[in-house]
């Protein structure tokens, strides 16, 4: 089945289009998305909805009630950008240096909005009631927690969020029930040890030393504490220390990333690093400092939010849909639907005239199919239908 866009989409697809090369070509950080959240309220207050701005800090609800009762249906889309220079060659490159969308957040925004212009040309026929969730500092900054801190839950019965995806290929909408995206914690390790001239071993501790055994032994988490059949990651990603080439270094300094997605497998990992850690300080007569900082919890989506999802999703992308390309990355979108039934999906978005995994999310030459837009636009549409519309 070829992609069916849906036609009142593909009327203002030039539109959709354009808010996403201009929300690219003016990036902007974690909560100091000022100039996109303009955007969006401006362009919620000219379609007639109820509009609040400063939720989550910099953040935008906007609400489109109907008249005849029913749920309230929450559709959340990220505004931030990323820490990355930008080198690809494209007319809408961005123009505030170290700053690029660089994971097509501004593709989520402009694909909700696009959904928004559409869906309030049928506001007399809702059976309910919809809430578009415009959200600053997913990369990092945990922004639906104050989102939801300052209410943009409240009256939601059920939240459907999106994600482009260029590791699936234009026509394509991967989706599935249960773990979608994992936890993704920080932890740094500090071994301090006692220094000493490298010709003289004795007497001294290496920090060197431990820590590469601790390096290791950190990896038999996934190897031999995990389930085959479930997946987990531990990642050393920075090591610090030493003076000289002659000097055994007395203080190195671990950091990296956990990753699971169960809650079990969460605190697993927790538990048996410093199990590790404990024992390795012991066997060397170091002393380790360590301190584990929990990320975004693991984005877990609901059964029958799910089945709504993939059933509109068909009726755009046949069947194109299916499951997801996963990878272990971490999405606040989890807090939501730990408050809320909701689900997750992704939108293929591979640029057609190159392979997959060319352009990956977070490089510097990123970009997107933009035809992929119209997909994630017509889906939040049909899902409102079938959902408030439809079943009158």
């Amino acid at each position: 089945m070829a992609v069916k866009v849906r036609s009142e989409v593909a009327a203002i697809a030039d539109d959709i289009i354009a808010i996403r090369r201009d929300i690219h070509k003016y990036p902007e950080l974690g909560f100091d998305v000022h100039r996109t959240s303009e955007l969006v309220a401006e362009h919620l207050k000219d379609l007639g909805f109820d509009v609040v701005t400063g939720i989550g800090k910099t953040g935008v609800v906007g609400d489109l009630k109907g008249n005849k009762g029913g749920p309230t249906i929450g559709l959340r889309a990220d505004m931030d950008a990323l820490p990355i220079q930008e080198t690809g060659d494209i007319p809408y490159r961005s123009v505030n240096d170290g700053i690029m969308h660089a994971c097509g957040h501004d593709g989520h925004t402009a694909m909700l909005l696009g959904a928004a212009t559409v869906l309030e040309q049928f506001q007399e026929q809702l059976k309910g009631n919809i809430r578009f969730i415009f959200q600053p500092a997913e990369e990092g900054g945990g922004g639906a927690r104050y989102m939801i801190e300052d209410g943009c839950l409240d009256t939601v019965d059920e939240i459907y969020g999106i994600h482009l995806w260029n590791y699936q290929k234009y026509g394509e909408v991967g989706v599935k029930d249960g773990p979608t995206m994992a936890a993704a914690d920080e932890f740094a390790i500090t071994i301090k040890g006692v220094g000493g001239h490298g010709a003289t071993p004795q007497g001294t501790v290496d920090a060197v030393l431990v820590s590469a055994h601790l390096v290791t032994a950190l990896q038999s988490i996934v190897s031999r504490n995990t389930n085959p059949l479930e997946s987990t990651v531990v990642t050393v990603g920075q090591i610090n220390g030493g003076h000289n080439f002659n000097v055994i270094a007395d203080e190195v300094v671990l950091k990296g990333t956990a990753r699971a997605y169960t809650e079990d497998n969460r605190q697993m990992i927790k538990r048996r690093m410093e199990e590790i850690i404990n024992g390795i300080g012991r066997t060397f007569g170091a002393d380790i400092e360590f301190v584990y900082i929990d990320g975004y919890p693991p984005t877990i989506n609901n059964e029958i939010a799910y089945e709504r999802l993939k059933f509109s999703a068909e009726k755009v992308v046949g069947n194109g849909c299916g499951l997801p390309y996963l990878s272990m990355g971490g999405e606040d979108f989890s807090y939501y639907a730990q408050k809320i039934p909701g689900c997750f999906f992704f939108v293929g978005s591979a640029p057609i005239d190159r392979e997959i995994f060319t352009v990956p999310h977070h490089c510097s030459h990123f970009d997107i199919d933009e035809n992929a837009l119209l997909v994630g636009s017509s889906i939040f549409v049909q899902l409102i239908e079938d959902q408030l519309i439809s079943s009158q």
